[in-house]
């Protein structure tokens, strides 16, 4: 079940996007139509590998893959600035505290 959920939610990025399905296909080196089967969530003999979907990611810039990865396993997802600004954050709290 998490497969088919997860292939459906990439196949969403990708045909719902703001980048064309053709021009992601095109920027990851992947005949359109290849990507189309292994995006495809009934397709049980093509399937989409994590290097085509770590490329997808960094094409379309939608994080929304890894959110939903991150919440099925019990984490959130959190940028790198917005963890950096939570340090400081804590940091002056501790400080004030001491």
């Amino acid at each position: 079940m998490f497969e088919e959920n997860l292939t459906k939610k990439m196949q969403d990025v990708v045909l719902e996007g703001r980048i064309a399905a053709k021009e992601v296909s095109r920027e990851i080196k992947k005949p359109y139509s290849t990507l189309l089967r292994e995006l495809n969530p009934f397709d049980s003999h093509a399937k989409l590998g994590a290097e085509t979907m770590f490329e997808i990611v960094k094409v379309t810039h939608n994080v929304a893959i890894l959110e939903f990865m991150a919440r099925k396993l019990g984490y959130t997802l959190m940028p790198v600035e917005d963890m950096k600004a939570h340090k400081v954050t804590e940091r002056m709290r501790q400080a004030a505290t001491m």
